[in-house]
């Protein structure tokens, strides 16, 4: 979070939760597992991490001590957005270098977006939100991981494990 929320403008907690979003599924489909852990549900806004939408609605001490909340008002004052503030530095100890690549590569892409961008990026035909919440109309229904990656990707990965399997056959 504090990556994000220190490298982008206009930050709030949709644009978090997109870019955590975008992190964990494009690093899933590189490595097969997640960086942040968190499971995303396809709410209509887009892809959420619910479990990290309910500790920042009420933070406990710990996320509280390491972030400022504050509401502030968009679009004319018709709503607002809640902003995130770090309060400590950032640190890379706990990244690899992939992960860091990742995370500097959606800043660079995304630094500038406002969250409605964010949300429209989600919500592309070949994103998982599509495929859960419009294809499969599973509304607040989890978004499973495996829809990182492509039909052709998975095709790929079988006759790989096919191959391997064939050779550690003809091994024994």
């Amino acid at each position: 979070m504090n990556f994000f929320l220190s490298n982008t403008k206009k930050c709030g907690k949709v644009k978090l939760f997109k870019l955590l979003y975008f992190l964990d599924f494009e690093h899933f489909k590189q490595t097969g597992r997640s960086v942040t852990g968190m499971d995303y549900y396809a709410w209509k806004m887009g892809p959420v991490p619910v479990d990290l939408h309910e500790e920042i609605e009420s933070p406990e001490p710990d996320m509280a001590e390491n972030f400022r909340f504050e509401e502030r008002p968009i679009r004319n004052g018709e709503q607002t957005m809640l902003l995130l503030t770090p309060q400590k530095a950032f640190s890379e100890e706990h990244f690899s270098r992939r992960e860091m690549k990742i995370m500097r590569d959606l800043v660079a892409r995304y630094a500038e977006s406002l969250a409605d961008e964010m949300i429209e990026a989600t919500h592309l035909e070949s994103q998982p939100w599509h495929k859960v919440f419009v294809q499969q109309d599973g509304k607040q229904q989890r978004i499973p991981y495996m829809l990182a990656v492509s039909d052709a990707e998975l095709e790929l990965i079988e006759t790989i494990s096919a191959e391997r399997k064939d050779t550690l056959k003809s091994l024994q």
